[in-house]
């Protein structure tokens, strides 16, 4: 990977490898959202995808996700912008902002567990949604607005 690549190249020119690696492991973009009927808002909820291994923060049969759970949505970059349920310390979305990485982020201080010691990931708060029942149960919040401000 080329050097310190999040900070010189737009998402569109990164290669697979940086692409991937740019993923800070939150898991927050595993997490069921709900969108209202009426007005399109969109609600998040602590309620994680059935492949989501909720200790370590990543996808558990990540090569084969899109086949085993269809509705998965797979980010690409010009895919990013437009995804507003991202939330506002996802590195992809940054990146696209113009934004630096957070410090907890493994690429900027080298450790993986950071982004959880730092509360940033899903660890610890949520359900899986083999246990979850109505998601509707599980509202924690309306989506994070991306760093732009914008819903």
């Amino acid at each position: 990977m080329r050097d310190r690549f999040w900070e010189r190249f737009p998402l569109h020119a990164l290669t697979r490898a940086e692409w991937e690696a740019l993923c800070d492991g939150c898991g927050k973009c595993c997490l069921h959202k709900l969108e209202d009927e009426e007005t399109g808002r969109l609600f998040r909820t602590n309620v994680a995808c059935r492949l989501l291994d909720r200790e370590s923060c990543r996808c558990s049969d990540y090569a084969n996700r899109r086949a085993r759970v269809p509705d998965c949505v797979q980010l690409r970059p010009g895919l990013v912008a437009a995804l507003d349920w991202l939330p506002r310390t996802c590195a992809y979305r940054r990146v696209e902002a113009g934004e630096p990485l957070p410090p907890w982020h493994h690429l900027v201080c080298g450790d993986r567990e950071a982004v959880h010691r730092a509360g940033a990931s899903v660890r610890g708060w949520t359900i899986s949604e083999a246990d979850a029942g109505d998601l509707e149960d599980h509202i924690i919040g309306p989506s994070e607005a991306g760093p732009s401000g914008s819903r």
